[in-house]
Protein backbone atom coordinates (compact mmCIF):
# COMPACT_ATOMS: atom_id res chain seq x y z
CA UNK A 1 0.00 0.00 0.00
CA UNK A 2 1.37 3.52 -1.01
CA UNK A 3 0.66 5.98 1.69
CA UNK A 4 1.43 9.58 1.85
CA UNK A 5 1.83 11.46 4.71
CA UNK A 6 1.89 15.57 3.90
CA UNK A 7 3.13 17.29 7.63
CA UNK A 8 4.56 13.44 8.59
CA UNK A 9 7.81 14.68 10.62
CA UNK A 10 5.97 15.63 14.07
CA UNK A 11 5.09 13.04 17.10
CA UNK A 12 2.23 11.24 15.04
CA UNK A 13 3.80 11.06 12.05
CA UNK A 14 6.55 9.49 13.20
CA UNK A 15 4.38 7.41 15.26
CA UNK A 16 2.21 6.41 11.73
CA UNK A 17 5.79 6.42 9.76
CA UNK A 18 7.20 3.53 11.88
CA UNK A 19 4.22 1.36 12.03
CA UNK A 20 3.25 1.30 8.74
CA UNK A 21 6.66 0.96 7.56
CA UNK A 22 7.48 -2.07 9.52
CA UNK A 23 4.38 -3.12 8.45
CA UNK A 24 5.69 -3.00 4.65
CA UNK A 25 3.69 -0.43 3.47
CA UNK A 26 5.72 2.45 1.19
CA UNK A 27 5.35 5.62 2.72
CA UNK A 28 6.41 8.90 1.84
CA UNK A 29 6.44 12.29 4.00
CA UNK A 30 5.85 15.82 2.72
CA UNK A 31 7.68 17.85 4.63
CA UNK A 32 9.11 21.29 4.12
CA UNK A 33 12.35 20.51 4.70
CA UNK A 34 13.56 16.70 3.03
CA UNK A 35 16.41 15.16 4.59
CA UNK A 36 15.19 11.52 3.98
CA UNK A 37 15.01 9.41 0.66
CA UNK A 38 11.84 8.65 1.16
CA UNK A 39 10.51 12.42 1.91
CA UNK A 40 9.40 14.66 -0.64
CA UNK A 41 8.91 18.28 -0.17
CA UNK A 42 6.91 20.96 -0.09
CA UNK A 43 5.65 24.39 1.09
CA UNK A 44 1.70 22.99 2.19
CA UNK A 45 0.31 26.08 0.80
CA UNK A 46 0.79 25.43 -3.45
CA UNK A 47 0.67 22.49 -5.67
CA UNK A 48 3.89 21.32 -7.03
CA UNK A 49 5.85 18.62 -8.12
CA UNK A 50 5.22 17.08 -5.03
CA UNK A 51 1.68 16.16 -6.09
CA UNK A 52 2.68 13.29 -8.46
CA UNK A 53 3.08 10.91 -5.26
CA UNK A 54 -0.64 11.55 -4.36
CA UNK A 55 -1.36 10.57 -8.07
CA UNK A 56 -1.59 6.53 -8.08
CA UNK A 57 -1.62 6.74 -3.84
CA UNK A 58 -3.77 4.33 -2.21
CA UNK A 59 -4.26 6.84 1.33
CA UNK A 60 -3.13 10.48 2.16
CA UNK A 61 -2.85 10.57 5.83
CA UNK A 62 -2.84 14.58 6.16
CA UNK A 63 -1.22 15.69 9.55
CA UNK A 64 0.12 19.15 8.51
CA UNK A 65 -0.54 22.29 10.93
CA UNK A 66 2.01 24.27 13.08
CA UNK A 67 2.11 22.91 16.99
CA UNK A 68 -0.38 23.84 19.67
CA UNK A 69 2.74 23.58 21.79
CA UNK A 70 3.30 27.39 21.95
CA UNK A 71 1.93 30.72 23.25
CA UNK A 72 -1.38 31.46 21.64
CA UNK A 73 -0.57 34.54 20.58
CA UNK A 74 -2.60 36.55 17.67
CA UNK A 75 0.24 35.83 15.47
CA UNK A 76 0.73 31.53 16.28
CA UNK A 77 -3.09 31.65 16.20
CA UNK A 78 -2.97 32.74 12.57
CA UNK A 79 0.17 30.37 11.97
CA UNK A 80 -2.61 27.64 13.29
CA UNK A 81 -5.41 28.17 11.49
CA UNK A 82 -3.40 29.02 8.23
CA UNK A 83 -1.25 25.92 8.23
CA UNK A 84 -3.95 23.57 8.54
CA UNK A 85 -6.78 25.20 6.28
CA UNK A 86 -3.96 25.90 3.69
CA UNK A 87 -2.42 22.31 3.80
CA UNK A 88 -6.03 20.91 3.64
CA UNK A 89 -7.15 22.97 0.82
CA UNK A 90 -4.43 21.87 -1.32
CA UNK A 91 -4.29 18.40 -0.34
CA UNK A 92 -7.93 18.66 -1.59
CA UNK A 93 -6.35 20.56 -5.07
CA UNK A 94 -3.83 17.85 -5.81
CA UNK A 95 -6.28 14.67 -4.96
CA UNK A 96 -9.21 16.65 -7.43
CA UNK A 97 -6.53 16.66 -9.94
CA UNK A 98 -4.97 13.02 -10.03
CA UNK A 99 -5.51 11.11 -12.52
CA UNK A 100 -5.70 7.82 -10.12
CA UNK A 101 -6.81 9.89 -7.02
CA UNK A 102 -6.01 7.83 -3.37
CA UNK A 103 -9.32 5.56 -2.14
CA UNK A 104 -9.00 7.80 1.35
CA UNK A 105 -8.00 10.65 2.51
CA UNK A 106 -7.45 10.59 6.51
CA UNK A 107 -7.13 14.55 7.62
CA UNK A 108 -6.49 15.37 11.44
CA UNK A 109 -8.60 17.16 13.03
CA UNK A 110 -8.88 17.56 16.81
CA UNK A 111 -10.77 16.49 20.41
CA UNK A 112 -10.65 19.91 21.27
CA UNK A 113 -13.48 21.35 18.59
CA UNK A 114 -16.04 20.21 22.04
CA UNK A 115 -17.09 22.01 24.10
CA UNK A 116 -15.49 22.55 27.33
CA UNK A 117 -17.65 20.34 29.97
CA UNK A 118 -17.93 18.13 32.67
CA UNK A 119 -21.31 16.68 33.19
CA UNK A 120 -21.22 14.54 30.04
CA UNK A 121 -18.90 12.73 27.57
CA UNK A 122 -18.69 13.88 24.08
CA UNK A 123 -19.29 11.42 21.04
CA UNK A 124 -19.88 12.32 17.43
CA UNK A 125 -23.53 11.97 17.22
CA UNK A 126 -24.34 13.90 20.31
CA UNK A 127 -21.65 15.93 21.45
CA UNK A 128 -21.48 19.88 21.28
CA UNK A 129 -19.20 21.99 19.53
CA UNK A 130 -17.29 24.33 21.45
CA UNK A 131 -17.09 28.47 21.40
CA UNK A 132 -19.88 29.28 22.96
CA UNK A 133 -19.02 28.18 26.93
CA UNK A 134 -19.37 30.40 29.41
CA UNK A 135 -16.92 31.55 32.13
CA UNK A 136 -13.32 30.21 29.81
CA UNK A 137 -11.23 32.63 28.02
CA UNK A 138 -12.90 33.96 24.81
CA UNK A 139 -9.52 33.32 22.93
CA UNK A 140 -10.37 29.91 23.58
CA UNK A 141 -13.26 30.31 21.18
CA UNK A 142 -10.64 30.46 18.39
CA UNK A 143 -9.29 26.83 18.83
CA UNK A 144 -12.50 25.84 18.03
CA UNK A 145 -13.05 27.85 15.02
CA UNK A 146 -9.90 26.46 13.77
CA UNK A 147 -11.32 22.62 14.03
CA UNK A 148 -14.17 23.86 12.12
CA UNK A 149 -12.28 25.65 9.55
CA UNK A 150 -10.00 22.88 8.93
CA UNK A 151 -12.53 19.83 9.02
CA UNK A 152 -14.54 22.48 6.37
CA UNK A 153 -11.48 22.57 4.14
CA UNK A 154 -11.54 18.94 3.51
CA UNK A 155 -15.30 18.66 3.55
CA UNK A 156 -15.68 21.35 0.84
CA UNK A 157 -12.98 19.75 -1.14
CA UNK A 158 -13.74 18.01 -4.89
CA UNK A 159 -12.94 14.60 -4.66
CA UNK A 160 -15.75 12.80 -5.53
CA UNK A 161 -13.42 9.40 -6.00
CA UNK A 162 -12.06 9.55 -2.51
CA UNK A 163 -13.51 8.88 0.59
CA UNK A 164 -12.90 11.71 3.33
CA UNK A 165 -12.14 10.76 7.37
CA UNK A 166 -11.94 14.22 9.60
CA UNK A 167 -9.84 12.35 12.80
CA UNK A 168 -10.76 14.25 15.88
CA UNK A 169 -8.51 12.74 17.49
CA UNK A 170 -7.23 13.36 21.37
CA UNK A 171 -3.84 13.80 22.40
CA UNK A 172 -2.08 10.49 21.12
CA UNK A 173 0.28 9.18 23.86
CA UNK A 174 4.03 7.87 22.94
CA UNK A 175 7.20 7.38 24.59
CA UNK A 176 8.93 9.46 22.18
CA UNK A 177 10.90 12.84 22.86
CA UNK A 178 8.67 16.13 22.64
CA UNK A 179 5.40 14.75 22.53
CA UNK A 180 3.04 14.81 25.37
CA UNK A 181 3.97 11.89 27.43
CA UNK A 182 7.15 12.74 27.80
CA UNK A 183 6.86 16.35 28.47
CA UNK A 184 4.25 15.41 31.36
CA UNK A 185 6.71 12.64 32.55
CA UNK A 186 9.59 15.27 33.33
CA UNK A 187 6.57 17.49 35.57
CA UNK A 188 6.04 13.63 37.44
CA UNK A 189 9.95 13.35 37.64
CA UNK A 190 10.80 16.52 38.98
CA UNK A 191 7.71 16.29 41.69
CA UNK A 192 5.84 18.60 39.59
CA UNK A 193 2.91 15.85 38.63
CA UNK A 194 0.16 17.36 40.76
CA UNK A 195 -3.33 18.50 39.92
CA UNK A 196 -3.19 21.49 38.03
CA UNK A 197 -6.27 23.85 39.02
CA UNK A 198 -8.02 21.57 41.02
CA UNK A 199 -7.94 18.68 38.59
CA UNK A 200 -11.57 18.34 37.99
CA UNK A 201 -11.31 18.94 34.00
CA UNK A 202 -10.83 15.56 31.80
CA UNK A 203 -8.55 14.78 29.66
CA UNK A 204 -9.03 12.07 26.35
CA UNK A 205 -5.80 10.52 25.20
CA UNK A 206 -5.12 7.59 23.29
CA UNK A 207 -1.96 5.35 23.52
CA UNK A 208 -0.20 5.39 20.07
CA UNK A 209 -0.10 1.39 19.55
CA UNK A 210 -4.63 2.06 19.81
CA UNK A 211 -4.16 5.35 17.57
CA UNK A 212 -2.15 3.22 15.27
CA UNK A 213 -4.58 0.39 15.23
CA UNK A 214 -7.45 2.67 14.65
CA UNK A 215 -6.18 4.44 11.43
CA UNK A 216 -5.36 0.60 10.09
CA UNK A 217 -9.00 0.27 10.94
CA UNK A 218 -10.45 3.26 9.17
CA UNK A 219 -7.93 2.40 6.25
CA UNK A 220 -9.92 -1.30 5.73
CA UNK A 221 -13.20 -0.18 5.91
CA UNK A 222 -15.02 1.39 3.46
CA UNK A 223 -18.17 1.97 5.48
CA UNK A 224 -16.82 4.96 7.84
CA UNK A 225 -16.44 8.79 6.58
CA UNK A 226 -16.93 12.25 7.79
CA UNK A 227 -15.45 13.00 11.62
CA UNK A 228 -13.98 10.10 13.72
CA UNK A 229 -13.19 10.71 17.25
CA UNK A 230 -10.01 8.91 18.14
CA UNK A 231 -9.85 8.96 21.66
CA UNK A 232 -9.86 5.74 24.52
CA UNK A 233 -13.15 5.16 25.97
CA UNK A 234 -11.63 6.01 29.56
CA UNK A 235 -11.24 9.54 29.79
CA UNK A 236 -10.82 10.77 32.91
CA UNK A 237 -10.18 13.73 35.58
CA UNK A 238 -7.08 15.34 35.18
CA UNK A 239 -6.29 14.87 39.33
CA UNK A 240 -6.69 11.07 38.21
CA UNK A 241 -4.70 10.99 34.97
CA UNK A 242 -1.30 12.37 36.72
CA UNK A 243 -1.79 10.52 39.92
CA UNK A 244 -1.92 7.30 37.48
CA UNK A 245 1.16 8.89 35.80
CA UNK A 246 3.22 9.03 39.21
CA UNK A 247 2.43 5.62 40.28
CA UNK A 248 3.60 4.44 36.37
CA UNK A 249 6.89 6.48 37.41
CA UNK A 250 6.91 5.87 40.65
CA UNK A 251 7.00 9.04 42.21
CA UNK A 252 4.79 9.07 45.58
CA UNK A 253 3.81 12.77 45.28
CA UNK A 254 3.46 15.51 43.04
CA UNK A 255 3.24 19.30 43.55
CA UNK A 256 -0.34 20.95 42.74
CA UNK A 257 -0.87 24.15 40.56
CA UNK A 258 -3.03 26.59 41.41
CA UNK A 259 -4.59 28.42 37.82
CA UNK A 260 -1.80 31.41 38.09
CA UNK A 261 0.96 28.55 38.77
CA UNK A 262 -0.17 27.15 35.81
CA UNK A 263 0.07 30.15 33.70
CA UNK A 264 3.54 30.80 34.67
CA UNK A 265 4.23 27.41 34.15
CA UNK A 266 3.18 27.26 30.57
CA UNK A 267 5.00 30.51 30.46
CA UNK A 268 8.23 29.05 31.02
CA UNK A 269 7.40 26.52 28.62
CA UNK A 270 6.54 28.48 25.44
CA UNK A 271 2.79 27.03 25.81
CA UNK A 272 -0.75 28.04 26.75
CA UNK A 273 -3.36 26.54 29.52
CA UNK A 274 -5.58 25.90 27.52
CA UNK A 275 -4.18 22.52 27.00
CA UNK A 276 -4.57 21.92 30.70
CA UNK A 277 -7.15 23.96 31.65
CA UNK A 278 -9.85 22.54 29.00
CA UNK A 279 -11.97 19.69 30.11
CA UNK A 280 -12.24 17.80 26.99
CA UNK A 281 -14.63 14.80 27.40
CA UNK A 282 -14.32 12.52 24.14
CA UNK A 283 -15.22 8.88 23.73
CA UNK A 284 -15.17 7.14 20.63
CA UNK A 285 -18.87 6.76 19.68
CA UNK A 286 -18.26 5.64 15.94
CA UNK A 287 -15.15 3.49 16.36
CA UNK A 288 -17.24 1.28 19.09
CA UNK A 289 -20.12 1.31 17.06
CA UNK A 290 -17.73 0.18 13.97
CA UNK A 291 -16.56 -2.73 15.72
CA UNK A 292 -13.04 -1.53 16.92
CA UNK A 293 -11.58 -2.73 20.13
CA UNK A 294 -9.06 -1.19 21.90
CA UNK A 295 -5.72 -2.86 23.27
CA UNK A 296 -5.39 0.29 26.33
CA UNK A 297 -8.45 1.80 27.26
CA UNK A 298 -8.15 2.30 30.72
CA UNK A 299 -4.93 4.93 31.39
CA UNK A 300 -3.39 3.25 34.56
CA UNK A 301 -2.33 0.19 32.31
CA UNK A 302 -1.27 2.53 29.65
CA UNK A 303 0.73 4.43 31.76
CA UNK A 304 2.65 1.27 32.60
CA UNK A 305 2.76 0.76 29.40
CA UNK A 306 4.14 3.73 28.36
CA UNK A 307 6.93 4.14 31.29
CA UNK A 308 8.73 1.12 30.38
CA UNK A 309 9.04 1.96 26.67
CA UNK A 310 10.41 5.02 27.74
CA UNK A 311 12.62 3.66 29.96
CA UNK A 312 13.53 1.19 27.66
CA UNK A 313 14.40 3.84 24.99
CA UNK A 314 16.28 6.13 27.79
CA UNK A 315 18.38 2.62 28.53
CA UNK A 316 19.33 2.27 24.89
CA UNK A 317 20.17 5.71 24.25
CA UNK A 318 22.41 5.61 27.62
CA UNK A 319 24.28 2.81 26.22
CA UNK A 320 24.49 4.55 22.98
CA UNK A 321 26.26 7.37 24.41
CA UNK A 322 28.93 5.11 26.49
CA UNK A 323 29.77 3.24 23.56
CA UNK A 324 30.16 6.56 21.57
CA UNK A 325 31.96 7.93 23.98
CA UNK A 326 34.56 4.56 23.87
CA UNK A 327 35.23 4.97 20.12
CA UNK A 328 35.75 8.29 20.55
Amino acid sequence: MKVVLPGGTGQVGAVLDRALTAAGHEVTVLTRRPVRAQDVGWDGVTLGRWAEVVDGSDVVINLAGRSVSCRYTDENLRAMMDSRVDSARVVGEAIAAAARPPRLWLQMSTATIYAHRFDAAHDEETGVMGGSEAGVPDYWAYSVEIARNWERAQAEARTPATRKVALRSAMVMSPDRGGVFDVLSRLVRLGLGGPVAGGAQYVSWIHDADFVRAVEFLIGRDDVEGPVNLASPGPLPHRDFMRALRTAWGVPVGLPATRWMAELGALALRSDTELLLKSRRVVPGRLRAAGFTFGYPEWERSAASLVRRARLGRTASARTGVSRGRVG
